[in-house]
């Protein structure tokens, strides 16, 4: 959920459509695709039913709603919210997707420094917001993640890596970022060997593979790697590119389809969480309703029947769906909190939430990822060209 499409995107030239294996590392043909402007749209669909999730569905945070379950509060809107958390779904189809365009013809040190310049940024800046809103507010009964925070759980968590150190999230919805970056770990794997197509494909298939068998086999080394409940919409969405990229085959199709089923096995065991968490039924078919609207939307894409859809707001939109998820959880429960606690009805409580998040991950874009991520990037170019100079030297005549 951290990655908005390149401006453009190279088409394929006769010859490499033609010979896909052939594409390289090198980004192959001259002709440049426009912008993906449907992605950006998704992407805000995505962090807005994950929103809805937190803040209309989730049953855990009654002192938001003093002392009520968003059920009893605000039930229209409950029944649907209660399947929002599907956005993470489309979220890592769309980041499959992105993730491959992105880092098409690039070298293994650009992949890093795209990746880190990405994701950093926005982080730190939702991570400062996060815990001092948290800290700050020392009345309010904290929920989950946020309970508890202190200066070592928050030092450790600007590192992202929380997770595999057995830390606590400041925020909970940060688990998503960790998925991410075992993808990213990786499909580094393929940058380095350099981007082909075959090489892709055998990349997808593998992983499938392994992520599938990771189930059955339960050692915990490979589960963590082959991520089973994520790898099908990442890998989906790689295919989906390669149909973007070269046109749509049998192959490819399978693929899609493939992942498409092993998302649908996992419908009971992950109704079963999210019916712990909410304390009430959900619909099998609405989940795998879901989960194929989810397929479904990033294919049209890679399959043209968005490209209409080129407003240049939506650029703007998927600009801030990143800061926007990182903040609206522990941030957008504060915020209803007060706003109820100072008279205001529901719907005018998450109005005020909604504008506030909107507004504050728009501050974050502005004023911290666009110049932050500048200087990043110039500074970490400059250490990746340092690095391939000094690699290239000759030991002998480098060393004494």
């Amino acid at each position: 959920m951290t990655d908005a499409p390149a401006l453009t995107q190279p088409s394929p030239s006769p010859h490499g459509a033609r010979n896909p294996d052939r594409a390289g590392a090198a980004a192959d043909g001259r002709v440049r695709r426009p912008r993906l402007y449907a992605l950006d749209g998704m992407r805000l669909v995505a962090a807005l039913s994950v929103l809805s999730f937190h803040w209309t569905a989730y049953v855990g945070i009654g002192n938001v709603w003093q002392g009520k379950t968003p059920r009893q509060v605000i039930p229209t809107v409950n029944h649907l919210a209660s399947y929002g958390w599907l956005g993470v779904e489309l979220f890592f189809v769309i980041s499959g997707f992105v993730i491959c365009m992105s880092c098409w013809g690039k070298r293994p040190g650009d992949f890093f420094v795209s990746r880190v310049v990405r994701l950093y940024p926005a982080y730190w800046a939702g991570i400062a917001l996060t815990s001092a809103v948290v800290l700050g507010l020392t009345g309010y009964a904290r929920l989950g993640a946020a309970e508890g925070l202190d200066l070592k759980r928050i030092l450790i968590n600007l590192t992202m890596l929380q997770e595999p150190f057995g830390v606590r999230h400041v925020d909970g919805v940060y688990w998503t970022l960790w998925a991410e970056m075992r993808f990213y770990l990786l499909f580094a794997v393929v940058v380095a060997m350099g981007l082909t197509y075959r090489r892709v494909i055998a990349f997808c298939g593998i992983w499938a593979v392994a992520g599938a068998l990771s189930v059955p086999a339960q050692i915990p080394l490979l589960t963590t790697l082959a991520m089973p409940d994520q790898a099908p919409f990442f890998i989906a969405g790689i295919a989906m590119f390669l149909m973007y990229r070269y046109g749509q085959n049998l192959l490819l199709w399978g693929i899609v389809g493939f992942c498409w089923l092993l998302a649908l096995s996992q419908i009971v065991s992950i109704k079963a969480v999210y019916e712990n968490v909410l304390g009430y039924h959900l619909s099998w078919n609405a989940i795998a309703l879901g989960m194929t609207l989810a397929f479904a939307a990033v294919l049209a894409a890679a399959l043209g029947m968005f490209n209409w859809a080129n407003w240049k707001w939506l650029t703007v939109a998927g600009a801030l769906t990143y800061p926007l998820y990182l903040i609206h959880q522990e941030v957008g429960w504060t915020v209803i909190h007060l706003s109820l606690s100072n008279g205001l009805g529901v719907r005018a409580a998450l109005g005020v939430a909604l504008v506030s998040m909107l507004a504050a991950a728009w501050l974050i874009h502005r004023l911290v990822e666009r110049p932050v991520s500048g200087v990043l990037k110039k500074h970490l170019d400059s250490s990746m060209k340092t690095l391939r100079r000094l690699s290239d030297e000759n030991p002998a005549k480098t060393g004494s």
